[in-house]
């Protein structure tokens, strides 16, 4: 079923509010991803924090806006902040994030992700694989690429939705974004942006921004990924290739006004 779509002034509402209130998002995420999640947050007017050792992790997020778990460069000791932090999100209602790179690559991923679920993140973004092989069912990831298609993750998400309680988005080539009773369907973005490293990293840090400020985690990834896939295909219509589209991405991310998001965004 589908959900009542934010409309663009809604989607320019909630990307108004993380430039004006400009919240700290606290990200656990992996060596490949911190400058890119950091810049595209800072590009988007949130605060950046790349905070991950064991002993002050779970105290850090209870500073912050918004928590974004990324497993991508998993270790015993990363994997103990990852669920300190998670924790303290969870029992102080602090929104998080959780983007479960490779998750089916092998049974460690598989083990702190499933670990992580029980404190019920507000969101879960991952590529159509990598939702399929958390909810259970067989995915076909190729190490941290998607060889599924969103469409082919739809039940996965929904169930994956209601069992934690939370919004969990596929992105791909249209992101689907669901909390188990409805579904959205956001378009955007540009083939080329799977050419630059980390680009869905830097989506979940995006959503963490967008659930900051907003009150509906639905509404707010929706918007967040209307935005990242808006500025990224705004980028890729000017790039030479994967390192202008990088750059060009951050310019976008900044200089968007109202009018290119009323005019931009598609969220069925």
């Amino acid at each position: 079923m589908a959900a009542t779509a934010p409309s663009p002034a809604d989607v320019w509402a909630a990307y108004d509010d993380v430039r004006r209130a400009g919240p700290l998002v606290h990200n656990i995420t992996n060596y490949v991803a911190m400058d890119l999640s950091a810049n595209v947050l800072l590009a988007a007017g949130a605060s950046p924090a790349m905070v991950h050792a064991r002993e002050e992790a779970a105290e850090f997020a209870q500073l912050a806006g918004a928590v974004v778990v990324n497993i991508g460069t998993l270790s015993p000791e990363w994997a103990e902040s990852m669920l300190g932090a998670a924790r303290v999100a969870s029992e102080r209602r602090v929104p998080w994030v959780l983007d479960p790179v490779a998750v089916g690559a092998t049974a460690y991923r598989v083990k702190v992700a499933t670990d992580l679920l029980p404190l019920r993140p507000t969101v879960v973004r991952g590529n159509a694989s990598e939702i399929l092989a958390l909810a259970g069912a067989a995915g076909r990831g190729k190490g941290v690429d998607s060889t599924d298609e969103s469409a082919d993750a739809v039940e996965a998400a929904i169930e994956l939705a209601a069992r934690t309680g939370g919004v969990v988005a596929v992105t791909g080539d249209v992101d689907i974004v669901t909390d188990g009773r409805n579904t959205l369907r956001v378009e955007g973005g540009d083939p080329l942006m799977a050419r630059v490293t980390a680009m869905g990293c830097a989506a979940s840090a995006m959503v963490g921004a967008f659930v900051a400020t907003a009150a509906e985690p639905m509404v707010a990834t929706a918007s967040a990924l209307a935005v990242f896939g808006l500025a990224g295909e705004r980028a890729a219509a000017q790039a030479a290739g994967p390192g202008s589209l990088r750059w060009r991405l951050l310019d976008e991310l900044h200089g968007l006004d109202e009018q290119s998001v009323l005019d931009g965004v598609r969220i069925s």
